[in-house]
């Protein structure tokens, strides 16, 4: 896999903490979300996914491995993702356990974005 290095990260102030990083593996674009994803956290998340959007990916991976909490503003973005790629450019998720993969199934998300449960998983079904 050809990885190009355009990574960026931002903590938040506060009791939340939520960091992003940004990376591109071919075409697609990886974005990795650690720590809590809530009200306070969540437009660290939007703003990264918006900067991907703008580079014309053939897709974007969000990966909450690391995620600790996923809030209903952290769905909302998912969703909002979704419906800025249109068909042109696919969103992926990776979440395995009961604190992300567990309430985007619950909540329906699973069924409007592709979830993985590994990030290799996700760019193998994009063919990266």
């Amino acid at each position: 896999m050809d990885e190009q290095a355009a990574e960026g990260a931002t903590a938040s102030s506060g009791a939340s903490n939520c960091v992003v990083t940004e990376r591109w593996i071919d075409r697609v674009a990886v974005v990795a979300v650690s720590g809590v994803v809530d009200m306070l956290t969540s437009p660290q998340l939007e703003t990264a996914i918006d900067a991907a959007l703008e580079q014309k990916p053939a897709g974007v991976v969000i990966d909450f491995t690391d995620v600790e909490f996923l809030a209903s503003a952290g769905m909302g973005v998912l969703v909002a993702a979704h419906d800025k790629a249109g068909s042109d450019v696919a969103i992926s998720v990776v979440a395995e356990g009961p604190a992300t993969s567990r309430p985007l199934k619950l909540v329906g998300i699973a069924d409007i974005v592709s979830l993985y449960p590994s990030l290799d998983e996700a760019l193998a079904a994009r063919g990266t």
